[in-house]
């Protein structure tokens, strides 16, 4: 496996963009996954982000999409959001990544007025279109289990439901993320219902109660047992780190320094990264 880290730690800490991907090489990280719009990102940037990463040797294996609106009842916002996943697959064509992590959001006013299986079905078409998009790029789609009561993927049986539906398993994939699968419930051993479906994973801890995206110490989370349920698994790609709004922006080198230590420590004691 390798070990990456995904951009946005140093981002959300007022961080420029060159600054963050030089820090993430210099701290000692395999890859780096890049969190970004290409609906917002100016040409320079675009641009920035790629010669950075070649002069620094820093390949781009994920770049992280948020698209909610795939789920929203009103078809101008479906085709809107169709259109602007398309936009982030040509990025990820650009900078020759593996894949494109996928959210793809909630059950909206609680499940009451629009049947969720009609809102399951409006998800699973739509992530189908993308995945035939997807295929003529040569890249995946991992899709991205949320810790969250009213998600559509927020277990591993409706991760493994979504992508039997969508029926194109070979191309739409699922991420794992560690803290996630905690916060929901999900024991390590339950990993190895997704063997042969891993495209990605996401590493972090938490308090055991919210949402977190701590480095790997700071709270509860086992996460050496889940990474060994997922190499128990096959899987063999990369591992990235997801750090968000750290308490000290100041101090966030030492902070995503901490994360790499321990998670690197962790991969050593199981012999899987490489």
């Amino acid at each position: 496996m390798k070990l990456g880290l995904i951009n946005s730690a140093f981002a959300q800490a007022g961080k420029g963009t060159k600054f963050g991907l030089q820090q993430t090489r210099k701290i000692g990280f395999d890859t780096v996954d890049i969190f970004t719009d290409p609906l917002d990102i100016s040409v320079k940037e675009r641009r920035l982000i790629k010669d950075t990463c070649d002069k620094l040797g820093l390949p781009i294996p994920s770049i992280c999409c948020v698209a909610v609106g795939l789920i929203d009842f009103n078809p101008s916002v479906q085709r809107f959001h169709v259109d602007r996943c398309k936009a982030f697959l040509d990025l990820c064509y650009e900078y020759n990544c593996d894949n494109l992590l996928l959210v793809i959001g909630e059950y909206i006013w609680q499940q009451e007025v629009i049947p969720p299986p009609e809102q399951w079905a409006i998800g699973v078409n739509n992530t189908r279109e993308l995945g035939r998009y997807a295929k003529k790029l040569g890249i995946k789609i991992a899709l991205e289990l949320e810790p969250f009561k009213l998600s559509l993927i927020n277990t591993v049986d409706t991760m493994r439901k979504f992508i039997k539906h969508v029926d194109m398993p070979d191309i739409v994939r699922a991420n794992c993320d560690i803290s996630h699968l905690y916060l929901m419930g999900i024991k390590p051993a339950e990993v190895k219902k997704l063997k042969g479906l891993i495209e990605h994973v996401h590493l972090s801890d938490c308090n055991g109660k919210v949402h977190g995206d701590l480095p790997p110490g700071r709270g509860v989370v086992p996460i050496i047992k889940y990474l060994e349920q997922i190499q128990n698994t096959g899987f063999d790609k990369t591992v990235s780190i997801e750090l968000e709004y750290s308490p000290k922006p100041d101090r966030i080198v030492e902070w995503v320094t901490e994360a790499y230590d321990k998670t690197a420590e962790m991969m050593d004691k199981l012999g899987c990264r490489g």
